[in-house]
């Protein structure tokens, strides 16, 4: 059996202290009730210089400078133990700083929505004419800019700011005046999303040897929603992302499932590839403002810096297989069902035991489990404790379960066949995926054999239904041996049994 493969791919982050500010829902919750507290103002004191951001351990870890193997070694707390000569860019993707953000966001705009003001926007452009990706997009879109006095008052006509240090750059700009889901927040909200996914999209056709021209299908799994008054979440996040990047040999369609809408994104892809219908299928999706600082008066009170300053995004190219590439096992996918109970224990039978038992494997078979990726430098401050730690000991004790493992053994499962979390908290970002990257790197290294990537997802959070939703799938390394020549081979071997059978009844 021929399986789809993963080709490349790409992860990045965007530093955004003044987003975190003025768009995050923790901080306008906040100012709707009462616009003087305290937390706002001692909020600016406890961001992040771009430096300590780009420094930061787990974000390293994120965009490919270092491995979890090498994050898992360094001293904790991670925020007092910078990286020394740490890089913007790594292997996967970068951190871009905020204020090229904004560029980016204004070339993403097709509406005339995000205006800069004209300094800025000049510096902007001048600042990503050297971006090894952004510098190939229509910088053109920045040589208009605005003065302050009008941005202001834009900002009296219902606009959204965008600010540096305090500092008013730019606006964005309402999309109705009465649609409630083209308010001047949701816009920007939306801009956002797709300005960090063209990010991702472009460092992975620059990571890529398939070009981005020869993309197909575009897939796109954030948890944003863009639409009018008559069809909230509509769409199409894919095709708008796909048009600023490149692509315009490929069409697409958006992924909804609240966290687990990579994974399902991803099984999408391969079938699609799988069946012949498209070639090369891009998976991506941009970061959630609204997650921006959304833990940040548990962190104010234990005296820690703001740690979810930064917007997350990710790109995955699923392709038919080479020969080469890391495979995804489609005959072994895991799937949470509507019957089979929301209890932890349901959704990790049904999301792993269950697909190994189908592949005839034990927990221990799978070299890597990537889970829900959270840093636990964020989560446990704010009580949510360490995600990926106890997703890890549940599949262990699984495990005991079966009879894979002894119990004793549960703690040398936990640090082999798992991984510290290293993932911003934005939701979609840190469920299952951010490990593709350095487990497709580790698989072509020859250091590991398979790796499971599980997304979970709350649909509750919807107020549709209590179900919790969640889904795996493997990736395994590449047999060589592609479906073509497999067939050609056994089409061979039953010509010479034929010819065998043949000069047989001639000799007798």
């Amino acid at each position: 059996m021929t399986f789809p493969v993963i080709k490349s791919t790409a992860y990045s982050l965007v530093h955004t202290p003044n987003l975190l500010i003025h768009q995050g829902t923790t901080q306008t919750e906040e100012r709707n009730k009462k616009a003087d507290s305290e937390y706002l103002k001692e909020l600016p004191n406890r961001l992040r210089k771009f430096e300590e951001v780009v420094a930061y351990p787990p974000n390293q870890a994120y965009i490919g400078g270092i491995s979890p193997e090498e994050l898992s070694k360094i001293e904790k707390p991670w925020h007092k133990n910078s990286m020394n000569e740490a890089s913007r860019y790594a292997k996967f993707g970068e951190v871009m700083p905020e204020d090229e953000f904004y560029g980016l966001m204004a070339i993403c705009d097709t509406f005339e929505l995000v205006v800069l003001e004209q300094d800025f926007a000049t510096k902007s452009k001048e600042k990503l004419a050297q971006h090894p990706t952004i510098s190939k997009l229509d910088l053109a879109k920045l040589d208009k800019g605005w003065d302050k006095e009008n941005l202001e008052k834009l900002l009296d006509n219902g606009a959204e700011g965008l600010y540096m240090n305090g500092e008013l750059v730019g606006c964005v700009k309402r999309g109705h005046e009465t649609d409630k889901n083209l308010t001047s927040h949701i816009i920007l909200e939306n801009v956002a999303a797709k300005a960090s996914a063209v990010l991702a999209l472009l460092q992975l056709g620059k990571n890529s040897d398939v070009d981005l021209e020869e993309v197909d299908y575009i897939i796109e799994a954030s948890e944003e929603a863009c639409g009018d008054m008559n069809q909230r979440g509509g769409g199409n996040f894919a095709k708008a992302i796909g048009e600023i990047a490149g692509c315009k040999n490929a069409t697409g369609s958006d992924v909804r499932a609240f966290c687990a809408a990579p994974a399902h994104a991803l099984l999408n892809a391969a079938a699609l590839v799988k069946a012949g219908i498209f070639k090369n299928v891009a998976v991506v999706a941009g970061g959630a403002t609204a997650k921006l600082g959304m833990n940040g008066k548990d962190h104010m009170q234990k005296e820690l810096p703001i740690l979810e300053d930064v917007l997350g995004s990710f790109a995955v190219m699923v392709s038919e297989n080479d020969g080469e590439s890391p495979v995804i096992r489609t005959d072994i996918v895991g799937r949470h069902t509507i019957g089979a109970g929301s209890s932890p224990q349901a959704v990790i039978k049904g999301i792993v035991t269950d697909p190994l038992d189908k592949g005839d494997m034990g927990i221990d078979q799978v070299d890597k489990y990537s889970v829900e990726m959270q840093n636990p430098e964020i989560t446990v401050p704010a009580g949510a404790g360490d995600v990926p730690t106890a997703n890890y000991k549940m599949i262990a004790a699984l495990g005991v379960k079966r009879g894979d493992i002894e119990r004793k053994d549960i703690p040398t499962f936990v640090e082999k066949h798992g991984m510290p979390g290293f993932a911003p908290t934005q939701g979609h970002i840190p469920s299952g995926v951010p490990y593709i990257g350095h487990g497709v790197s580790a698989i072509l290294n020859g250091e590991i054999e398979k790796t499971m990537i599980i997304g979970k997802g709350s649909l509750f959070l919807a107020r549709m239904t209590n179900q919790f939703d969640g889904v795996s799938f493997v990736i395994d390394k590449n047999s060589g041996v592609m479906e073509s020549e497999a067939d050609t081979g056994k089409t061979k071997e039953l010509l010479a049994k034929a010819l065998r059978e043949v000069a047989e009844k001639f000799e007798n």
